[in-house]
């Protein structure tokens, strides 16, 4: 009997985001590869921290995990003041949506659950909440498996892709953004080889896309992104396919330190650009790249590796998170809504009133 050929459905076995038993259950993404454990949250001070300090991580992933913490913080609220407590939780509210500045769906998803909690009726809102927390999970995993079909379709039979990184599974509610469309790329067999930056300086791409690839059982090859240039140069990569934490009304897109690097020599080497991100990463209040707040983190990060000592005493370091890659290196945004390619201004206010 022959062995029935994948489909994209089956690249799909992890989750970083849960609910389970009325709490947060969020994979702690710090520690891989080396463990797997998970870490439970019954208030919102401890989710919007271990957002804050990188246990969960990637825009959508933020997102969906700030939606399940407000639901944590209505039921204390409500608990200790059912009379008042939509006034008690606004400063929840504007603590959880300050936990990362960049990451535009996480300030979108505390909006959505503030429109709702103004207006339920009186009594317990722990019901409605979380109906709408789940849906909005349920509304992103469904997007990156609608992204990962039009993604892979302007994909040509036997490409190699580069992703920088990890915009996947780990990074969303399920199945991925940039992954999600290589999970789609090699079930069809249009992707020949998977190819992963390391992505310093918390290696995402070594940590993350590497062992979550593997867990689905797609090769992948592992570069340091000093290496991606000369990659190219090979022509072995055909696509660099990338997700983002913000996408500007014009076009211009902020995703992880390093993209931008990726996406210059793409274009001088003749490789197509992918973005791969849903409609609720598009800020459309958000002009230009110029605009896009660029979070910096502490020297350490790029001074020690594993927490030991890599650069001189006395040495300095510079920590930007993210940078902005203009919307005329980008080949093509696909959202669950359509593809935008060569994007301009004019084009995504039409894909954003679609």
């Amino acid at each position: 009997m022959s062995t029935p050929e994948p489909n994209a459905i089956a690249y799909d076995r992890v989750r970083a985001v849960e609910w389970e038993d009325g709490r947060l259950k969020l994979m702690d993404q710090r520690l891989l590869p080396a463990r797997l454990e998970y870490l439970y949250f019954d208030n919102l001070p401890d989710a919007a921290r271990a957002i804050h300090d990188m246990v969960v991580r990637g825009a959508p992933a933020i997102g969906i995990t700030a939606a399940y913490a407000v639901v944590l913080a209505a039921r204390d609220r409500y608990r200790a003041n059912p009379r008042d407590w939509r006034a008690d939780i606004e400063p929840d509210l504007e603590r959880l949506a300050s936990a990362r500045p960049t990451a535009v769906n996480l300030r979108w998803a505390v909006e959505r659950m503030r429109a709702l909690i103004k207006a339920l009726p009186d009594g317990d809102p722990l019901p409605r909440l979380l109906a709408e927390a789940k849906h909005i999970h349920a509304e992103d995993i469904a997007a990156n498996r609608r992204m990962g079909e039009l993604g892979a379709a302007l994909i040509g039979a036997g490409s190699g892709v580069l992703t920088h990184c990890n915009a996947g599974a780990l990074a969303t509610g399920g199945y991925g953004t940039a992954l999600g469309v290589v999970r789609a790329g090699v079930a069809a067999k249009r992707i020949k080889e998977v190819f992963a930056d390391e992505t310093r300086p918390w290696l995402q791409g070594a940590r993350l896309t590497a062992w979550e690839l593997l867990q689905d059982g797609i090769p992948v090859t592992l570069l340091s992104d000093g290496a991606a240039t000369w990659l190219m140069k090979q022509g072995r990569v055909q696509w660099v396919i990338v997700g983002a934490d913000r996408i500007a009304a014009n076009g211009d897109t902020a995703n992880k330190i390093g993209t931008y690097m990726t996406a210059v020599a793409a274009r001088h080497h003749g490789v197509k650009f992918m973005v791969a991100a849903p409609t609720s990463t598009i800020d459309m209040n958000t002009p230009d790249g110029n605009a896009i707040p660029i979070e910096t983190r502490a020297e350490t990060e790029v001074l020690t590796a594993g927490g030991t000592r890599t650069a001189a005493e006395g040495a300095r370091a510079w920590n930007p998170v993210f940078d902005v890659t203009p919307a005329e290196l980008i080949d093509a945004i696909v959202t669950e809504k359509g593809v935008v390619e060569q994007p301009t201004r004019a084009k995504m206010v039409a894909l954003m009133g679609s």
